[in-house]
């Protein structure tokens, strides 16, 4: 039987001190936990996903604290077709490049799988990335060195930022944990520090972010919006026009 007793906000506590616990949990394990149904569990996930709280996944959720970024192989499971579709739209808009910066979102993991980069040099602070480009014939890899963040397979902090002073690139892709009408937000303060450092040291910006990255409440700004070449997204028009409507260049076909 459900409890119907317990207000939203106990829920929502208890589910974060699962989820910290655990790591990870499904619907139905959240619902034996709190004896309230799948479909509450579901309502609280997604009100809890929207505040930042945690990390949806296909079938439940996973925890963000504040300090870490989730897991890389989250959020490659997570909206991988709408990442796809993102990816697919900005392939042939983007102008010739020999040298940039990929950070390490799932987004531009799927990118880098798609675009060819032979004889190109690639900068990135994701492992993920680094690996993946490694393998392919031709392509020059600088992988960032820092504090390696063991649940986003990336590097960041002071000597990330330091290096990639060193550097200047063509091109910057991104993409970001969520996008408002004033910017790029991101979850952590390191990771909107390497990306401001990458994003100062290229001649062209490209933000990949799919729908559901739209009106996400999180903390660290990374830039405005104005300040990026172009924003490639599979949202509908519907979406964007808020953003079109600012002179923002939004790409979604």
């Amino acid at each position: 039987m459900e409890s119907k007793n317990m207000f939203s906000s106990e829920r929502f506590k208890l589910i974060a001190d699962y989820l910290k616990e655990h790591n990870r949990a499904t619907v139905d394990e959240l619902g034996k936990v709190l004896y309230v149904s799948p479909a509450t569990v579901r309502r609280d996930l997604a009100e809890m996903s929207k505040l930042g709280l945690i990390q949806r996944t296909h079938g439940g959720a996973v925890f963000l604290d504040a300090s870490n970024e989730v897991n890389i192989f989250v959020r490659i499971e997570k909206n991988a077709n709408d990442k796809e579709k993102t990816v697919s739209i900005a392939m042939d808009k983007i102008p010739e490049f020999n040298s940039a910066f990929i950070d390490n979102s799932s987004t531009c993991l799927a990118l880098a799988e798609r675009m060819d980069f032979a004889y190109k040099t690639v900068i990135t602070n994701g492992l993920q990335i680094a690996v993946k480009l490694s393998n392919k014939s031709g392509v020059n890899v600088i992988f960032l060195g820092g504090n390696i963040q063991y649940n986003s397979y990336s590097t960041d902090g002071s000597l990330t930022t330091e290096m990639m002073e060193k550097f200047h690139v063509d091109v910057f892709f991104s993409s970001c944990a969520g996008v408002r009408l004033d910017g790029s937000y991101e979850t952590t303060m390191e990771c909107m520090q390497i990306k401001r450092s990458a994003f100062k040291r290229a001649d062209r910006r490209y933000l990949l972010i799919d729908r559901n990255k739209f009106d996400s409440s999180f903390v660290y700004r990374v830039e405005t919006l104005d300040n990026y070449d172009a924003i490639f997204t599979n949202a509908n028009d519907q979406t964007i026009e808020p953003y079109l409507a600012k002179g923002f260049r939004m790409i979604n076909k």
